[in-house]
């Protein structure tokens, strides 16, 4: 629990509370701030892979109309875009989307075209939502997966398809608020174990 409520960005006291920690935001030349972050290991290309094609399988499971049940290939897809935009971009966005039209039997290039434009979106962001903490990225993550969902919607619509009613949007609304708990998890390999030590700075 110590671990996610630092990781969440809690202030609260605790053992560590007489231990100085690096400040939110350090003051630069020219008016400019920097927030820093923690150290974390290189990233495994195996894992990222893993994360996708499991975020690939979740979304295959039979959720049923009654359970609101998030994209999870596009929360993994905004997440690896944010941390890794050289390693997962819009190639990558639009493989993952063609495998999701061929099992929904959509129309094909659907959700092609909604994940390229979803990759896009958290490339151009990248650096903008990692400048904040892992809460306040959630604002910034909830507008890309609903422009996924619109373009999606649009391409179903301009066919003849009917409109699903606003509960539709539901899915990136719930996918929003797993963002933290997502974040987390994919980072769980890359963080490092906390050793204090005086005598180093960092």
């Amino acid at each position: 629990m110590k671990r996610l409520r630092d990781w969440f960005g809690s202030d609260a006291g605790g053992p560590d509370a007489g231990i100085s920690r690096a400040p939110e935001t350090v003051d630069l030349a020219g008016g400019r701030s920097y927030r820093p972050e923690a150290l974390l290991r290189p990233v495994n290309p195996a894992f990222i892979w893993a994360s996708l094609f499991g975020a690939l399988l979740l979304d295959l499971l039979p959720w049923g109309p009654t359970i609101p049940a998030p994209d999870f290939v596009a929360l993994a897809l905004v997440f690896w875009n944010v941390q890794q935009p050289r390693r997962v971009g819009m190639a990558t966005a639009f493989v993952f989307g063609l495998l999701i039209d061929v099992h929904d039997g959509a129309l094909f290039g659907q959700h092609a075209l909604a994940y390229t434009l979803l990759s896009y979106g958290a490339i151009s962001l990248h650096r903008r939502i990692r400048w904040f903490p892992v809460l306040g990225q959630v604002p910034h993550v909830l507008p890309l997966l609903l422009v996924a969902q619109v373009a999606s919607l649009a391409v179903r619509m301009s066919v003849g398809g009917p409109f699903p009613g606003w509960g539709y949007f539901l899915q990136s609304v719930v996918g929003a608020l797993l963002w933290p708990f997502a974040s987390w998890l994919l980072l769980v390999p890359q963080r490092r174990p906390i050793e204090r030590d005086a005598t180093r700075p960092l």
